[in-house]
């Protein structure tokens, strides 16, 4: 049963991020003034109509489909450059938001998702250095700090983050220093030195630094959102070079298909019912496993279609380019064939991915 439940909710939990996808095109299109026949719920079954015509709004036929997943854009005169009022004869530019409306949607969705999480786990105080751990036999130890004081200010310099607090422990190695702490409330003054030759991963201080983490509102914690969306995008961009320096493992950034992108769920659905079932509310919180690697697929689903491959949202606005910038069209006979086969090479690819996936299941760490 809980393997039935996971298959169901997974189909619903992928199919509503490709929902979402298909959503930006649309409103990117009704934005450029762009016809929309039909916005599809779920996809139709070949030469068969629609389960359910729901409604016509502004010329597009809404519809629910016989399969339950994602769903699609139907633009007028898509792949036709006859159609006089159709996709193909839009103006360029409107030709590449409507394409850029997808991605774009899934990156709002990642921030949104991103923001649920921090509002439920709370955000790290970056201006706020705290004690995570105490060596053994250091001069923290022996100045009698404990693990979550709270540095306020070294030397009477107030401190505000810890790269401020190691670049002033640097500057006085070997000599006291006095640190102001706040424990609990209560405000503390103790010295000590810092070591110049320091254990092996102790530090002068021997102390592990980080930040409290601070309540924050879904308002409060949307560009916290945006901060790691943006780091998440900067990593895929980055990890090919990554990959080619071998800074990356190879095993670690491995391409999923369905039946990976499904095993990862399961794992991570699995953990969030622990935290729940935890009698402990810190550890319930924890139970955000789930959400972050939805926005994390969200965005990972952005980026992958604009790529500038063929089928692709990238590969078609590669092929928008030369009228934009030459002021002369791609035969749309060209552009339709690549594509076709573009989509055929790479349904050739997520068969062989989806090969590997069943061979050699993902297990998180």
């Amino acid at each position: 049963m809980s393997i039935f439940i996971n298959i169901v909710t997974f189909i619903l939990f992928f199919g509503l991020l490709i929902f979402i996808h298909e959503f930006g095109h649309y409103l990117m299109a009704r934005l450029t003034k762009v016809k929309v026949e039909e916005f599809g719920f779920g996809f139709p079954i070949p030469n068969r109509p629609p389960l359910w015509h729901m409604f016509r709004y502004a010329g597009t036929d809404f519809t629910l489909n016989w399969i339950p997943f994602g769903g699609f854009v139907r633009l007028k005169g898509e792949t036709d450059p006859d159609v006089t009022d159709g996709f193909m004869t839009a103006a360029p530019l409107s030709r590449i938001l409507v394409m850029l409306g997808g991605p774009l949607m899934n990156f709002i969705a990642g921030i949104l998702l991103f923001a649920m999480v921090f509002s439920r786990v709370g955000a790290s105080d970056v201006k706020t250095v705290q004690l995570i751990q105490i060596a053994e036999n250091s001069p923290a130890m022996s100045a009698g700090l404990l693990a979550d004081d709270i540095v306020v200010a070294v030397n009477g310099t107030e401190v505000s983050g810890t790269n401020q607090l190691i670049a002033i422990i640097n500057d006085n190695l070997g000599v006291p220093v006095t640190l102001t702490i706040n424990r609990g409330g209560e405000t503390i003054e103790t010295t000590l030195t810092p070591r110049s030759n320091p254990p092996e991963g102790e530090g002068p201080l021997g102390v592990m630094l980080g930040n409290p983490v601070k309540p924050i509102s879904y308002l409060e914690a949307i560009p916290y959102g945006a901060q790691v969306t943006f780091e998440q995008c900067r990593q895929i961009i980055l990890l090919p070079a990554q990959l080619i320096e071998g800074t990356v493992n190879s095993d670690e950034a491995r391409m999923l298909g369905p039946k990976g992108i499904y095993d990862v769920y399961a794992q991570m659905r699995e953990r969030d019912e622990a935290a729940t079932a935890s009698p402990d509310p810190v550890e319930q919180s924890l139970a955000v496993n789930t959400l972050w690697f939805a926005a994390t697929l969200s965005i990972a689903l952005g980026l992958t279609n604009l790529l500038p491959l063929p089928a692709l949202d990238g590969g078609r606005i590669l092929f928008v380019l030369p009228e934009l910038i030459l002021r002369r069209r791609v035969p749309a006979e060209l552009e339709n064939m690549v594509h076709v086969i573009g989509f055929g090479i790479l349904m050739l690819v997520m068969v062989f991915i989806t090969a590997q996936d069943i061979i050699n299941p993902v297990v998180l760490p």
